[in-house]
């Protein structure tokens, strides 16, 4: 149950990721695919910041060399 809870928060925060970006980042919103891509990234560098979009931002933004390829590609085209 506490993993599951995890998870949910972790997406929801990589939902919310982007959304403090600039106003057409906000606009779009991350897709689908964005979403799952930094996922389990969010989760494993950044948990202290799930709920908290700009700190969750800057802080895959501040992990991007460790990031997986994929996520990596997302922050990057979203400007990090």
């Amino acid at each position: 149950m506490k993993r599951s809870v995890y998870a949910a928060s972790a997406f929801a925060s990589v939902m919310l990721l982007f959304a403090a970006g600039s106003p057409a980042t906000a606009q779009s919103g991350p897709s689908p695919q964005e979403q799952m891509a930094c996922r389990s990234d969010a989760g494993k560098f950044c948990a202290e910041h799930i709920g908290k979009p700009p700190q969750m931002n800057a802080c895959l933004r501040d992990n991007k060399a460790k990031l997986s390829d994929s996520c990596r590609k997302v922050v990057e085209s979203r400007g990090g």
